[in-house]
């Protein structure tokens, strides 16, 4: 049984699993940054007993907050991941990771995609509106007026008869063919975008976004994970559904 069914009110522990790093920062909830981020190396054997350790000894400082929001690079459905393709994939199906936090902490958690965390906090809620992030892999999410869509892994599509777009734009990719060429690849994936989706604003995060060397669009902008951060809290005013669930801890 859990330890309690309504959400308390309060600041937010924010966190972020990335391929390359885990960061971890208190919001209130408003979003305002009340620590800065803290970050360590996300776990070269990513499995979910290394995560979980790592997000511990990283939150150690951490003792004022009420909830938890998580952002994980895979797909996430009522809290259970179902693919983490840019961790140790083969040990991820079915990982109940939002409840194993929620009783590590004793705090309610939210846990939804990384990229769809980031566009919570990201978008002007006008429209609609798709987020990239070109990091480790590439991650998107789509909002129509400010509310989440269910979640797409857009990701892997083939864009080839070799590689999908993960494999196309993200880290593999760039050191694959080099800056110029990804560049090239980026252009390609972003007029794909609007003849598909039609979108009313595209926003670009992540790390390799710092590598763009074309003019963008009017309706697309450049993003940093800091404008993301207020996603944390913003999980927890999104109306709960399949890809927006709750979870509270459980009695041992």
């Amino acid at each position: 049984m859990p330890l309690q069914t309504k959400v308390p009110q309060g600041d937010i522990l924010s966190i972020d699993i990335g391929g390359t790093n885990i960061k971890a920062c208190l919001l209130n909830p408003k979003g305002k940054l009340l620590t800065d981020f803290k970050k360590t190396p996300t776990p070269k054997k990513s499995t979910p007993e290394a995560v979980l350790k790592a997000i511990k000894e990283l939150t150690t400082d951490f003792k004022s907050f009420e909830k938890i929001s998580i952002g994980f690079p895979g797909y996430v459905k009522c809290g259970i991941v179902q693919t983490a393709p840019n961790l140790a994939e083969n040990k991820w199906a079915n990982v109940d990771l939002a409840q194993q936090v929620s009783n590590l902490f004793g705090k309610p958690v939210r846990l939804i995609n990384d990229a769809d965390q980031q566009g919570l906090g990201i978008v002007s809620g006008k429209g609609f509106e798709i987020v990239f992030t070109l990091g480790t892999g590439f991650g998107t999410s789509l909002l129509f007026d400010g509310e989440l869509l269910p979640h797409l892994e857009l990701s892997h599509l083939p864009v080839n008869k070799t590689d999908d777009y993960d494999d196309f734009i993200g880290d593999r990719g760039f050191h694959k063919v080099g800056k110029k060429q990804w560049n090239k690849r980026l252009q390609y994936l972003i007029e794909i975008y609007k003849t598909v989706f039609n979108y009313d604003k595209l926003y670009i995060g992540g790390g390799n976004s710092n590598e763009i060397n074309f003019t963008l669009d009017k309706n697309i902008k450049l993003v940093s994970n800091k404008d993301g951060i207020k996603g944390g809290a913003k999980l927890w005013l999104a109306k709960e559904k399949y890809h927006v669930h709750t979870t509270y801890p459980q009695r041992k």
